[in-house]
């Protein structure tokens, strides 16, 4: 038996325990085993053999005499056991991605939940969301999740993928032998949906990084293996393609693996007219690549970042060195659009507030729903004042942070906003939204939220489409008309980073900066997990060739204040 397959039933040994609640020594314990046992070159069996289970660093009596067990068997009576007292439907639960052990628990012990059905049940009738930690996105997560392995196929959200990815590195970078693992295609590029995931690793040997992902516990079928190519099925019902390279290669396949086709053709063809092939003209050089700017600047161009490369004009911007400076996410100062527990939210104003300074920030906007979105608990006007006096109290024992007012006012279906005039006027920062009425026609709906773009107490417009990735269609809508009237009135367009919306996406917030539009890269964070997803929408913004000047939320908090009481 391999050393990963052994690793893999300690990890499976410490989830199942978590599950049960165990003492959290044994859990550490079988957990440290695992990352041990995977880590070793030398095989377990020979170690064995020599009577040295027990000199493994970190592997005591316990552990050894388990080893022993499974190398001896192939399984391991202990975790059979564990198995036998949990219901099986519960064991794919806790596979479910971004899922775990104590999600999981915590669904059988509040709703009874055994098996995927059930929880699909429970999602779908809205039962989840106001479990503690949960919430309607969560809720929307766990619902994809179920139908990505329903499905076995069809494109995932970037960041479902994101979590596979990160379990598949894990476990490769554990292996003996290898020095480098990254993800190339759609995921390295940011694209919002994801087809297949495209490995890279640094092995000299690539037989056993590929036995090894065969035999991963959540490979259902391999379906090619050629050479140092591996091609296989996961239970998650994507697929995997792996390409294992000598170090010195590594950097060359990753670009290669990156892509996008159409990005590494027009490179080929601008080369070719120049008389040079780009594999040729790699090859020859002989050179072991340390990052992809060396590849570039062999081709006479700048480097051009993952975002960039989809064949809309950067290697012509990059031929005459006119590629923009992209936004980072050390450019954010702020999230300007965070929900707590006075509307929907899970976190109340004092967490999130430690979890911006935590991140670095210098200010952020609470921007609760208002009175209209009655599933949302949208605040009273009440409320709403009552919150906002809350948030100025606040702010007086603050030192380099700023809480601005906010508040998310619905843009009504026959236009105009869900909060009065006098009220908007005293709150800092305006976010005006379509939460309702999604099938007017274009005509109709392009006039409601032109009605919020030219009403001077709103600052950003939010998720401009209203698209649910992978779950609803964007509402008809004359982008054009609403652009036109943004950049008019210097009406705010939002980025909205939560990955199951990317609203505006790529191609509209490049249209937007065009005509002159600002934008703000928000999280519309409903719990504080969810104020970590900021890098989804710098991703959209690098993708639409977006700098730090086209994205209001870059600017120190005086410079925004300034900048909104202008516009």
């Amino acid at each position: 038996m391999r050393n990963e397959e052994v690793a893999w039933i300690f990890h499976e040994l410490a989830e199942l325990l978590e599950f049960k609640e165990e003492e959290f020594f044994k859990i550490r314990a079988y957990k440290n085993a695992a990352r041990i046992l995977a880590e070793l070159e030398e095989p377990l069996e020979e170690i064995r053999l020599r009577g040295n289970l027990t000199k493994i660093p970190g592997i005591g009596k316990n552990i050894a005499a388990k080893i022993n067990e499974i190398l001896t068997t192939g399984r391991l009576q202990k975790l059979e056991d564990l198995s036998k007292e949990i219901p099986p439907g519960l064991l794919d639960i806790v596979s479910l991605p971004g899922i775990g052990p104590k999600r999981a628990a915590q669904f059988r012990d509040s709703l009874g939940i055994t098996s995927l059905g059930e929880l699909a049940k429970a999602a779908r009738a809205g039962r989840l969301r106001d479990l503690p930690g949960m919430g309607r996105k969560t809720e929307r997560d766990i619902i994809r999740c179920i139908e990505m392995l329903e499905d076995r196929g069809g494109r995932v959200l970037l960041a479902t993928a994101k979590i596979l990815v990160e379990e598949l590195k894990s476990y490769l970078k554990a292996l003996p032998g290898v020095s480098g693992v990254e993800a190339g295609g759609s995921v390295r590029r940011w694209r919002d949906t994801v087809g297949d995931i495209d490995l890279v690793v640094a092995a000299a040997d690539p037989e056993p990084v590929m036995d090894a992902l065969s035999a991963y516990p959540r490979a259902s079928e391999v379906l090619t293996k050629s050479g140092n190519r591996l091609s296989l099925q996961t239970k998650w019902g994507i697929t995997v393609d792996l390409e294992v390279v000598p170090e010195e290669q590594f950097t060359l396949a990753l670009f290669l693996n990156t892509g996008s086709h159409a990005h590494l053709n027009k490179l080929e063809n601008i080369l070719t007219d120049k008389g040079v092939n780009i594999k040729t003209a790699i090859s020859r050089s002989g050179a072991m690549f340390h990052d992809e700017r060396e590849i570039y600047s062999l081709l006479d161009l700048p480097y051009i970042p993952p975002e960039m490369r989809e064949d809309q004009g950067e290697v012509e911007a990059a031929a005459q060195n006119k590629l923009p400076h992209l936004l980072e996410v050390e450019d954010i100062r702020g999230d300007l659009h965070i929900h707590t527990t006075w509307s929907d939210g899970l976190s109340t104003i004092e967490q999130a507030v430690k979890r911006a300074r935590d991140k670095g920030y210098s200010y952020m906007a609470l921007t609760d729903h208002s009175q209209s979105l009655r599933i949302a608990r949208g605040l009273s006007l009440d409320k709403l004042k009552e919150q906002h006096r809350e948030i100025r109290a606040l702010n007086e024992k603050f030192d380099g942070f700023t809480v601005l007012t906010g508040i998310e006012v619905d843009i009504l279906p026959r236009g105009g906003l869900d909060c009065p005039e006098e009220i908007l006027k005293g709150v800092d920062l305006v976010i005006a939204s379509v939460h309702s009425a999604f099938k007017q026609d274009c005509e109709t709906m392009t006039a409601r939220i032109i009605s919020a773009v030219d009403d001077k107490n709103v600052d950003i417009i939010g998720h401009l489409t209203g698209r649910l990735i992978n779950h609803r269609e964007a509402y008809a809508l004359d982008l054009e008309k609403v652009l036109d009237a943004s950049a008019r009135c210097g009406t705010i367009l939002e980025i909205n980073a939560s990955p199951e919306r990317l609203d505006l996406n790529d191609a509209n917030a490049r249209r937007a900066k065009e005509k002159g539009v600002k934008m703000a890269v928000n999280t519309d964070a409903h719990d504080l997990k969810r104020m970590d997803e900021m890098s989804y929408g710098v991703a959209v913004a690098r993708r639409a060739w977006l700098g730090p000047d086209d994205i209001v939320n870059t600017m120190p908090i005086g410079k925004l204040r300034k900048y909104l009481r202008k516009r």
